[in-house]
């Protein structure tokens, strides 16, 4: 069973690698500021077709950010502000970390390190949900107007299947594991 999962894990390693190169990730360019960053002059007069009045709390929010410089309101509008960078590293990172682990238990059967792959597995996998989240929130904010990177659909249905199945598979590996 442990050759398997390390096989399985070698399969969907293989898909985040292709997912990564193939998605212009690494020729990310520095965006453009967001419409939301430009200045828009405060009316003169209500007419008609104005929004409704703002809420006190709304209002004071709104006098409050009216002199936030561009970087701090493009960060608080980034999906994972300040974190986004760190989960494209770690997410990795712990799967390879993870699959040494295995590696090691696969060789000597050692029920500490599968217990430990496990757990970087599982965590592998909070990363790759969090970050496949915050990509889907900034694809549906950015539009069709900016260009970001782009992950093969099939792909990340086979990277997201096997990854399902090793952690199961890991899971299943490390409670019935002896020694």
């Amino acid at each position: 069973m442990a050759i398997t999962v390390l096989v399985l894990w070698l399969l969907t390693a293989s898909a985040g690698a292709r997912l990564l190169l193939t998605s212009g990730l690494g020729r990310r360019a520095v965006p453009s500021p967001s419409p939301s960053l430009k200045r828009v002059p405060e009316p003169v007069a209500a007419s008609a077709s104005s929004p409704a009045p703002l809420s006190k709390r709304e209002a004071r929010r709104a006098a409050r950010r009216r002199y936030d410089p561009p970087t701090l309101t493009r960060a608080r509008n980034e999906p994972l502000p300040g974190l986004k960078d760190l989960v494209e590293f770690a997410h990795p990172a712990f799967a390879i970390t993870g699959l040494a682990f295995w590696l090691g238990y696969t060789m000597v059967h050692n029920r500490v390190l599968a217990w430990i792959a496990f757990g970087l597995v599982a965590a592998t996998a909070s990363l790759g949900l969090t970050w496949f989240t915050a990509n889907l929130r900034a694809a549906r904010r950015r539009g069709e107007d900016e260009a970001g990177p782009v992950f093969a659909t099939r792909l990340i249905a086979i990277h997201g299947s096997a990854a399902a199945l090793t952690v199961a598979l890991a899971a299943l590996t490390a409670l019935t594991a002896r020694g």
